[in-house]
């Protein structure tokens, strides 16, 4: 199966150019690949992931990937699927977030100097020191405005209460300027996007073709959107981040886990790169029996290890175990320390860990000794997965890993402590 029909079959073609004459260009020569990441924070979060994916597929297919990072556009901000005006960020504001994002492509794509390798661009390196008199004439006579007009963004923007600034309107300008430069300079043939980019994209390719007489084509995937209409990759706490101090990669693996039902199968097809029949087996074996949420751990194995590397997604695993009923004594140093990010937790030292309802109320876990008195005669608490009594001295329990005590109370209250001495 080529690379065109096996994008097809996972669900990942929403638009495209000619797609016999794509596949055949892509079956003749490797070509340049490129997706648009506008560095309006410091980290990527899971609904970039579609578009990094993209561009791997792309380069394990022998293509060479180009993410562009908006150092330019990102000060104006892309109006589609936005209600409002974004606020504009300041350079040295962008300059950061577009470090930090290339540290995250690193883990998806291969940087490493080869026929393949991956390149960043900056939309900034040839944006910024070009006049606005310049860009009219080379770039704004050849899009007309009934072309601008057309775009659902705009004219959803254009009927709403709060309107579209200019800023905002010349986005397509900008992002088909961007395609003719990679084009020019890189030999880039292929743009890829959501399905709301297929305007900008059309026009990337229009300009292309009245500027330097050249061939271009589009792709764009489904938007992806969760069954209340929402956005994907948010939850009520906000965005899933791909940085992982700012979702740690237990919550990021958390998030896939919780898919539902319904869901999952189309997550899988979309964001696994393993080969579809791969695929298509995990997804039959877990209809077989979907209470055991095999394709949900699947996809959440793959790509959090992909996201935060091998021993991250163990660790992460290791946690959810330890978490949720696993043996903590069984646990590796790593687990616990993703544990310690998940719940609350503190120090405390060695000569403090005689009095076990003191010990109880101050991590929390009880509200008072006589609570803790209460719930230890219940056979309540438990140290490491062991039950505690009221005459159990925490600090005669073997301490995981020369350091942590895992203290919790029922099914889902959790402290773990660090002792020190």
């Amino acid at each position: 199966m080529d690379l065109i029909a096996d994008l097809d079959a996972r669900g990942l073609i929403h638009d495209s150019t000619d797609r016999e004459f794509l596949s055949s260009r892509l079956d003749e020569r490797s070509i340049g690949v490129y997706v648009g990441f506008d560095p309006t924070a410091d980290s990527l979060h899971v609904g970039h992931l579609m578009g990094q994916l993209g561009l791997r597929r792309f380069q394990l297919a022998g293509h060479k990937p180009f993410p562009l990072a908006g150092g330019a556009t990102g000060m104006i901000g892309d109006p589609s699927g936005k209600s409002e005006e974004r606020n504009l960020l300041t350079r040295d504001e962008l300059q950061h977030n577009v470090a930090s994002i290339k540290r995250q492509l690193e883990r998806i794509l291969d940087f490493e100097p080869g026929p393949y390798q991956a390149t960043l661009v900056d939309n900034a390196d040839w944006t910024a020191g070009t006049s606005m008199l310049d860009f009219l004439r080379d770039v704004g006579k050849h899009i007309t405005v009934n072309q601008m007009m057309a775009k659902e963004s705009v004219k959803n923007r254009l009927a709403s209460e709060v309107g579209i600034s200019y800023t905002e309107f010349s986005y397509m300008l900008l992002q088909a300027n961007d395609f003719r430069q990679l084009y020019a300079d890189h030999g880039v043939e292929l743009q890829m996007g959501g399905s709301d980019q297929w305007g900008n994209i059309t026009a990337g390719i229009d300009l292309i073709r009245k500027t330097a007489g050249g061939v271009a084509h589009g792709l764009t995937w489904p938007l992806l959107l969760k069954s209340d209409g929402t956005k994907f990759g948010k939850t009520a706490d906000g965005a899933v981040w791909l940085d992982p101090d700012k979702t740690s990669p237990y919550q990021f693996r958390q998030f896939w886990l919780q898919a539902s039902d319904d869901a999952i199968v189309d997550y899988l097809l979309r964001f696994s790169t393993r080969p579809l029949d791969e695929v298509r087996a995990t997804i039959a074996e877990h209809e077989e029996a979907p209470h055991q949420r095999i394709a949900q751990r699947s996809l959440a194995r793959e790509l959090t290890g992909l996201v935060h590397g091998a021993d991250a997604a163990a660790a992460a695993d290791e946690a959810a175990d330890v978490l949720f009923g696993g043996d903590p004594t069984a646990a590796s140093e790593a687990a616990l320390l993703a544990v310690e990010r998940e719940v609350p937790s503190s120090a405390l030292s060695a000569d403090r860990l005689d009095d076990v309802a003191e010990v109880l109320v101050e991590t929390g876990l009880a509200k008072s000794k006589g609570d803790a008195r209460r719930t230890l005669e219940g056979n309540g608490f438990r140290c490491n997965g062991a039950t505690l009594s009221a005459d159990s001295d925490l600090a005669d329990a073997p301490r995981l890993h020369g350091r942590f005590l895992l203290l919790q109370r029922g099914k889902k209250s959790h402290h773990l402590l660090t002792v020190s001495g």
